[in-house]
């Protein structure tokens, strides 16, 4: 007799244990907790004819950006799905060999299809969800608005206490502007299971989106002690501490909490978190006029070198291009910038003109020239929503328009996108920079 999982779904295993671990392992998955990797690892054994495990444990190597572990794992799970599992567990094992390798588009269109008929498997329903699901990174400049509708259409299926749901539905409507609905929605999460990193993650973000910094930094110092240095989020959590330090001007701070969770060298984040959150910092840390300490630049494009070096993915061109900037790499960023060039022409990159033209308007702040930064990033401000990842891990862009209007003299745009973002969001360091044009 096939068991089920929390949610009611058959199991096409007769194993009590590999039933029991494969929901503990989804569990853990879901929520990034350490443990997920054993508990899958138990149901496998305990059921080697039992495909879904396998599955999720092809996803957890592709969180960790093992690919080549992940592609052997889901090719394993649909051999054995196509002769022992049901229809949906062939099509749930097939999306996710989809997004594993890489047809991203494919896997997307198929995962919405399958949560129609099936919205409380939860592996697949997380798929297009979060910063860096399948919406995010599909180059709509409305995925924001796609997450929101996604969870709403299927809240129906779901209870007021389930942790999973909370999570993802608040994350959607705080990356949507709802940021009170959002807060009281992952707030509700993180309550139900503590142990719950998305959860975690997603308060610290609404609350930075509320411009709630110092609930925001109390939240992180109060749970992040708990989460063991090896989480994949471990260090992108200690990230927002280190922003809203900057943001107050605590440079020493934050500084602090970059050199022990952050750089390269102590960092033990996936590439695409490492990229990110580094060149960010450092960026940002610049732009709002502080010196970046020697050599933390080159220890960034050092690491970066061996990542992303094949333009075509937004999020991370971007950030490379970023790098490339600050330490004078005029060449890498053009090789970028002529390539993604290519991609739009070929119609292969669905983000669009956004991407090279950000990577061009860093190239120009780098090199001081604000006005035609200025000029770059002006008509594609409202698109920059299309390389994907968070609201916050996006702002720097923004930052980088508002910068250069100010230092290119230009206050009336520096004032105007200065009241759009405080009457968005209240920031010390926003109001500090109004009180200084209005001044003079």
């Amino acid at each position: 007799m096939a068991r089920n999982d929390r949610y009611g779904l058959p199991l096409s295993t007769h194993s009590d244990i590999a039933a029991e671990r494969y929901q503990s392992g989804v569990d853990l998955l879901l929520s990034l907790w350490p443990g997920a990797e054993q508990s899958l690892e138990e149901a496998i054994s305990a059921d080697p004819d039992f495909a879904l495990p396998l599955a999720a444990r092809a996803r957890l190597h592709a969180i960790r950006a093992e690919v080549t572990e992940a592609r052997a794992k889901i090719a394993q799970a649909l051999e054995i799905v196509r002769r022992h599992g049901t229809e949906r567990e062939r099509s749930h094992v097939e999306i996710l060999s989809l997004a594993i390798n890489g047809q991203s588009p494919k896997a997307l269109s198929g995962a919405l299809a399958h949560t129609d008929r099936w919205p409380r498997d939860i592996v697949i329903l997380s798929m297009p969800l979060g910063a860096f699901g399948l919406f995010a990174f599909s180059g709509m400049a409305g995925h924001n608005q796609a997450r929101v509708d996604l969870c709403e259409r299927h809240a129906r299926h779901f209870s007021d206490d389930d942790w999973w749901f909370l999570t993802y539905r608040g994350w959607a409507h705080g990356e949507n502007g709802n940021i009170q609905l959002g807060r009281s929605l992952t707030q509700r999460a993180l309550e139900l299971r503590r142990h719950n990193v998305n959860a975690a993650h997603a308060v610290a973000h609404v609350l930075y989106e509320a411009g709630a910094n110092d609930e925001a930094e109390a939240i992180i110092d109060g749970w992040l002690p708990e989460y063991n240095r090896s989480g994949v989020l471990h260090d992108h959590i200690a990230w927002h501490a280190a922003l809203i330090a900057l943001e107050r001007g605590d440079t020493r701070r934050a500084l602090s909490i970059y050199a022990e969770n952050v750089a390269p060298l102590v960092t033990t984040a996936v590439p695409v978190n490492v990229v990110s959150d580094t060149s960010s910092f450092l960026w940002r840390l610049q732009a709002y006029g502080h010196d970046v300490p020697a050599g933390m630049w080159d220890e960034v494009a050092r690491y970066a070198s061996d990542y992303f070096q094949q333009a075509g993915f937004p999020f991370a061109d971007f950030h490379m291009a970023v790098i490339a900037a600050a330490t004078g790499d005029k060449a890498a960023l053009e090789r970028r910038t002529n390539a993604l060039d290519d991609l739009i022409e070929a119609d292969k990159l669905p983000a669009g003109a956004v991407v090279p033209a950000l990577c061009q308007a860093a190239l120009a702040f780098a090199e001081e020239d604000y006005a035609r930064c200025a000029r770059i990033l002006e008509p594609v401000a409202s698109e920059v929503v299309r390389i994907g990842g968070s609201g916050a891990q996006r702002e720097v862009a923004e930052d980088t328009l508002l910068v250069a209007y100010m230092r290119s003299g230009d206050a009336a745009k520096a004032r105007a996108l200065l009241d759009k973002r405080l009457h968005r969001r209240p920031s010390p360091r926003d109001t500090r920079w109004l009180s200084l044009l209005t001044a003079a």
